[in-house]
């Protein structure tokens, strides 16, 4: 067994979840409107996609590194998206702490207009995503 590849696939899983619970937790936490009680869990789960997106983003770089002495040498459309998704996997897990500390003594045009920003850094990060990918 390619032990290389097993870490990379595994990687990309947990990715793909974070990835999942990021954009679809701020989603539904829009669709549900202003109901306090699942928001805050979702809020949760949104910070638990932004820290697997760190974590795994961090992992397939140590992976390379451990087999190949040195992170990948990759495009500057790649490098770009590379740091897009950084900005927003930090921007992101930041908003969503904050919405977690404050979200009950703030008004509902602030809890949503936080829901619309953690949307669109998720979609934001996804699409770096592809770019990265493609790119690399």
């Amino acid at each position: 067994m390619d032990l290389q590849n097993l870490g990379y696939a595994l990687t990309q899983v947990v990715h793909n979840f974070g990835a999942s619970a990021v954009v679809g937790g701020a989603i539904a936490a829009l669709w549900l409107g202003p109901r306090p009680e699942p928001r805050h869990a979702i809020a949760w789960l949104v910070v638990s996609g932004w820290v697997a997106q760190i974590v795994s983003g961090a992992t397939f770089g140590a992976i390379s590194f451990h087999y190949y002495g040195q992170f990948p040498d990759i495009s500057t459309v790649a490098m770009i998206a590379l740091t897009i998704k950084v900005a927003c996997a930090a921007s992101g897990l930041a908003l969503a702490f904050y919405y977690i500390i404050h979200a009950a003594s703030r008004p509902e045009s602030w809890r949503h207009s936080i829901w619309l920003m953690l949307a669109a850094l998720g979609a934001i990060a996804l699409i770096s995503a592809a770019f990265l990918r493609w790119f690399s």
